[in-house]
């Protein structure tokens, strides 16, 4: 699934053809992706100019002139085309070739600015919602989700107050969208190799017993915005089905350093580890033993 480099990529791919333009007409070809579309769905979105695209957690966000929320999350499988009469390019795409069959072309914005964005999701685990905005802190869909990871609060100070006392290992914590949101398992993966913690380390060790943070969880918050950063400036990671708007590929799976890697040689310089993989909480995990601790 997505994570938030690659959604974050896709949002920057869209922008150009939706902030500060009129939806002229929106098309749902079908009654439903994951969830049934709302029965003013359409009559809520024509006739709205998008004041702006935002990203939370993994959800894309566009503001409306009439004071509601376009709530849009790719699933498993969803990509955006964006047509402009010149170009067919697809912001934000995972490893193997997006869907080409237009039977799953399934919402289309026909935005002022002359172009179509196109949502196409074959396996249908992708969403939209309108949410009015003074309802957002109680849609059921964001509530609870903790702090951005590349936000200016998230540091170890507030990692360490989330992870207090906690009985968990720490990738699961990492996992848990209400510690911090939108991390996912390849990016989570990443960041404790580069931090050289253990995902097996309980989550509680990040705070002193006061709940101060530890060197660990410095160096954690660290290695964190470092992958993201990284990741997003590469266009995500290509491993299923995420494509940029454009089209082409995400290649940060290139710069893995550990995730996908079982029985290979640590990188780490000197460690001389062999990368190992095992089922944690339902989930891959990829870790060097010899220098992560």
């Amino acid at each position: 699934m997505p994570e938030l480099p690659e959604v974050e990529t896709v949002r920057r791919g869209l922008q150009p053809a939706m902030e500060g333009a009129k939806i002229l007409k929106a098309e749902a070809r079908r009654k439903d992706l994951r969830f049934p579309f709302q029965k003013d769905f359409i009559a809520r979105l024509e006739g709205q100019t998008v004041t702006g695209l935002g990203r939370r957690a993994k959800y894309l966000m566009a503001d409306l002139t009439s004071g509601d929320v376009l709530l849009m999350h790719l699933g498993m499988s969803g990509s955006f085309r964006v047509l402009d009469g010149i170009n067919d390019n697809t912001p934000g795409q995972f490893h193997h070739p997006r869907s080409e069959d237009r039977a799953h072309d399934h919402v289309v914005f026909h935005m002022s600015s002359g172009a179509a964005i196109v949502f196409n999701d074959p396996r249908r685990f992708g969403y939209m919602k309108i949410i009015a905005r003074q309802g957002l802190e109680e849609e059921p869909l964001l509530k609870g989700l903790g702090p951005e990871p590349l936000g200016n609060e998230f540091d170890a100070a507030m990692l360490a107050h989330s992870c207090f006392n906690k009985k968990t290992s720490l990738k699961a914590a990492l996992l848990d969208q209400r510690v911090v949101a939108g991390l996912g398992n390849i990016y989570v993966c990443e960041a404790l190799y580069r931090s050289h913690l253990s995902p097996r380390r309980l989550a509680a060790t990040l705070a002193t017993k006061k709940g101060e943070p530890t060197d660990h969880a410095g160096r954690l918050v660290n290695a964190i915005h470092s992958v993201l950063n990284q990741a997003i400036k590469a266009g995500g990671s290509s491993i299923s089905d995420h494509r940029l708007t454009s089209g082409e590929l995400g290649y940060f799976q290139h710069s893995f350093q550990v995730y996908d890697r079982e029985g290979e040689k640590c990188q780490t310089r000197g460690c001389g580890g062999i990368v190992r993989r095992f089922v944690q909480n339902g989930r891959s995990t990829f870790w060097c033993p010899k220098c992560q601790k």
